[in-house]
């Protein structure tokens, strides 16, 4: 008699820092899971990251209330991974947000930001200079951000999938998710892969940037697209910027739906001793091409605001892909049309820093309890992201 393939309660389709962080969540609950991924586990997206977790870049609404949760989630989840695990170079630096024109918009935003429970300080360009005393003398306006804090992304979602591993889950690399396999009711009881079939309870779409295209391969289609970005990573320095500091322009890039080409200053260091630049946003598909203009632009307003960068040596550069959701908003829960397709996908260059709390909020609706956070500005049928399926003939 030849034994069943083994299953799951839940197979998660995408082993990035999302997939990761759902799996942990779930596999912590005591549900069974299953994580495949085309490719390695943290090779696409969460590869291509900074290991953001910010506060700070966020206008008020369900987006800066997932990140203040997921700000207080991310220690909660890293105390209980298993003592062998890596260390995921977590930082609490905090962030500096400076700028160099009129100083009333970066005002008025922490203003808001202050009220809506964020602690953002405002703060002189003299006490910025304090901070960072590599800073261009021309700012004229500055707030610090506490809570904003950093980690290695490829470290962390690795450690978050051994955690997985160690509670009885499996992660299964090289594995490509082709559809599901629905019973006559219409309820999904498997994913087909290029493996053969993992018989399952639920399926999470947790693809990233194609999230879009293996939901609609399985009767679930939602809009979301990829956006790509680009990092300059310098050789190595002493201890040269303390903090994460970005220009006021990164808050509106963040939030724009712009299809061209936008770029913001981002700086911050690696505990290797690298010097992250960054960031930019535009819509071109999964275009992975070097386009030096962007590097060039990316380099320009680095020394603008750090002009001893000028100096200093361009180690190498690399781009990913996130998934843009027309709203900007992440999509997170059960996709009311095939019963047992979820998905958690959509949080663009915000993942790594939501993901704690991500992986929570989809364990807690699995699992029918109190959500932690309002689910419903991040349901799958609200009209800027659900898609509707041609007719089969």
């Amino acid at each position: 008699m030849m034994s069943q393939p083994s299953g799951a309660d839940v197979v998660v389709v995408g082993a990035g820092m999302i997939g990761a962080a759902c799996a942990e969540a779930l596999s912590a609950a005591g549900v069974r899971v299953i994580v495949v991924d085309r490719g390695a586990p943290a090779s696409g997206t969460t590869a291509a990251g900074e290991g953001n977790i910010l506060v700070s870049d966020k206008e008020p609404g369900p987006e800066l209330a997932l990140a203040i949760a997921s700000r207080r989630e991310w220690p909660v989840v890293l105390a209980r991974l298993p003592e062998q695990t890596a260390d995921v170079e977590w930082e609490d630096k905090g962030g500096l947000v400076v700028a160099t024109t009129d100083p009333g918009p970066l005002a008025a935003f922490a203003q808001k930001q202050q009220e809506a429970g964020v602690d953002a300080q405002v703060i002189t360009p003299a006490d910025a200079f304090e901070l960072e005393p590599l800073l261009t003398r021309a700012i004229t306006a500055a707030v610090c951000y506490p809570e904003d804090a950093q980690l290695q992304p490829v470290l962390a979602a690795t450690a978050l999938l051994a955690a997985v591993r160690a509670r009885g889950g499996e992660v299964r690399a090289g594995v490509t998710a082709q559809s599901v396999l629905r019973d006559v009711g219409g309820r999904v009881i498997a994913v087909e892969t290029d493996a053969g079939a993992i018989p399952c309870g639920a399926v999470l779409n947790a693809c990233g940037p194609w999230a879009g295209s293996f939901g609609a391969a399985a009767g679930g289609a939602i809009e979301i697209h990829p956006r790509r970005g680009m990092i300059l990573v310098t050789s190595p320095l002493p201890e040269c910027v303390k903090h994460k500091v970005y220009d006021a322009d990164y808050v509106g890039a963040v939030g724009s739906g712009d299809a061209d080409l936008q770029t913001s200053t981002v700086v911050e260091s690696t505990r290797a001793g690298t010097v992250l630049i960054g960031s930019s946003r535009e819509r071109i598909g999964f275009d992975d091409s070097v386009r030096v203009k962007v590097l060039r632009e990316l380099a320009r307003k680095a020394v603008g605001l750090f002009p001893f960068l000028g100096e200093v040596a361009v180690m190498r550069a690399y781009g990913g892909f996130r998934p843009y959701a027309p709203d900007h908003l992440p999509v997170i829960g059960a996709d009311p049309r095939i019963q047992g397709l979820w998905h958690a996908t959509g949080h663009e260059g915000a993942g790594i820093g939501l993901a704690a709390s991500t992986g929570r909020l989809i364990t807690e609706l699995f699992l029918g309890l109190e959500p932690h956070v309002d689910p419903a500005p991040f349901r799958v049928d609200r009209p800027a992201v659900i898609k509707a399926m041609e007719p089969t003939p």
